[in-house]
């Protein structure tokens, strides 16, 4: 049974006439049960919805997975009621019923949602390991997945391993068409009701990586794919693992993607890579990239052990009788595949001729990051062989730090630093940080360093080749710009 126009816009109604909304919902519980129920604690938040209204049914059914009486559930759900047991979202019992299903309020950037899933684990210490087929619902990952898109509109998208479509509700607005694909069953159906529920045009399609739109092209490719590095098992969750060896998943959405890109479009997925003994990660992600302009970012580095239990945890096996043996098992065979670490994070593909820059950067960054990858896509593919005859100013952001001893003629160290997108910062030494400080527009790149040569009495052709390459270094990464 599927939520029909009929239906959906009668929840909407119940929905918007109880302001079950992420400000309502907020402003009912206050600001220390909301801060308690983020670390998953409902007692709260249950002491504040005790008046009964539909509001208040609304976050105990959802939020607090609260059993609620029949009687307060028809009120609240006026014409609906029954469809919400026929569809598996509420199940009746005794004179109450219980939610199987999360609905929630989300927001972002004043636009208003409601997102469908799998309940939310973990309640007031309640864990019980998770069915394989859970779809998770709004969670730190897909949010990071969110703000690393680049603002573009485009004609066509493909959002891979979609789960509950929350990517799919933040590109709706600028996508002309919208598909969506999972393996999951389970995960398609919700999705299609989550698009349903607010009013978007999503085609959702059954299948694996690119198989789904095979012989198609999109301009922008997301995903947050099962990229869990862990053994075959019989256990696994759809969500987060596949059938596919290691890191081979995200390895093959790397490969493929530009068969399924238009020119000049873009896939950007998270990602989990082994960091196999002998070989650098840096080196294997190029390898998947070939010759197409990349940039992959590490955004943490986990050891085994520290990998193994995170996901243990997450699975909610933590303290149950089989968790010391599928800890052992999974280390095994993670030493079996030579793994001596695992990197999570980004990658980064536009499908246009360049190369792959990989780096590790653990450090805090701007969000949204997605209008500053773009940036920086735009200023390394932008600029020309010559630098020379650039005219470029310093980013507003930019600031200069220095240390060294008081009264010393030159400091020890000079820093110049960005306070704006992946904010970073590039040592710099005196003959730098005087180039850095006289772009302001005024000269040309080739006419600064001929003034710096003549000033420090050293050839032109000799100071250009030293700091020409970082020159184009600091206009990749914002701190020049043309």
């Amino acid at each position: 049974m599927e939520l029909s126009a009929g239906v959906v816009d009668r929840l909407r109604g119940a929905f918007e006439a109880a302001d079950y909304t992420v400000d309502g919902v907020a402003g009912r519980l206050g600001e220390q049960a909301n801060a308690a129920l983020a670390r998953n604690e409902t007692t709260l938040a249950y002491r504040r919805t005790e008046a009964g209204d539909p509001l208040d049914t609304m976050i105990r059914l959802f939020l607090l997975q609260r059993p609620v009486p029949t009687t307060l559930v028809d009120q609240a759900f006026a014409g609906v009621a029954e469809v919400l047991v026929a569809l598996g979202i509420l199940e009746v019992g005794d004179g109450e019923a219980v939610a199987t299903i999360d609905v929630r309020p989300y927001a972002e950037d004043d636009r208003h949602w409601w997102v469908v899933a799998d309940l939310t684990p973990g309640l007031d210490g309640r864990r019980e390991p998770m069915r394989s087929d859970y779809v998770l619902g709004i969670a730190p990952a897909s949010l990071s997945l969110v703000k690393l898109t680049v603002p573009i509109k485009a004609e066509t998208a493909l959002d891979v391993g979609t789960g509950c479509g929350i990517q799919a509700l933040h590109l709706a607005d600028r996508v002309g068409h919208l598909v969506a694909t999972d393996v999951n069953p389970r995960a398609l159906r919700l999705t299609r009701w989550t698009a349903a529920l607010n009013h978007i045009g999503l085609d959702v399609r059954d299948g694996s990586l690119y198989e789904p739109v095979r012989n198609e092209r999109f301009d922008l490719i997301v995903s947050n794919p099962p990229y869990v590095i862990a053994p075959p098992s019989d256990g696994r969750l759809t969500y987060r693992e596949t059938g596919f060896a290691g890191d081979a998943v995200v390895e093959q959405l790397v490969r493929q993607a530009p068969q399924h890109l238009t020119d000049g479009g873009w896939c950007q997925l998270l990602a989990n890579w082994t960091c196999v003994r002998g070989q650098d990660w840096r080196e294997r992600i190029a390898s998947w990239t070939g010759d197409r302009s990349s940039w992959a970012v590490q955004r943490e580095q986990l050891d085994p052990a520290e990998y193994v239990e995170l996901w243990l945890r997450d699975a909610g096996l933590h303290g149950r009788p089989e968790y010391t043996s599928r800890y052992d098992a999974w280390l095994r065979w993670l030493d079996e595949q030579q793994v001596e670490a695992i990197g999570m994070g980004w990658i980064n593909l536009h499908n246009t001729v360049g190369t792959t820059h990989a780096e590790e950067w653990p450090y805090e960054i701007e969000q949204p990051i997605g209008p500053f990858v773009l940036d920086r896509f735009e200023r390394a593919e932008g600029l020309p062989a010559d630098l020379t005859q650039l005219y470029l100013t310093t980013a507003p952001d930019v600031v200069q730090e220095t240390a060294g001893q008081p009264g010393a003629e030159d400091p020890a160290t000079i820093v110049l630093r960005r306070q704006r997108g992946m904010r970073r910062a590039e040592q710099a030494d005196t003959v730098l940080a005087g180039l850095v400080g006289a772009c302001d527009g005024d000269l040309s790149v080739g006419q600064i360093l001929a003034a710096l040569a003549d000033l420090l009495g050293r050839p032109a052709d000799e100071l250009a080749a030293d700091y020409l390459p970082q020159i184009r270094n600091l206009v990749i990464e914002g701190f020049l710009d043309r």
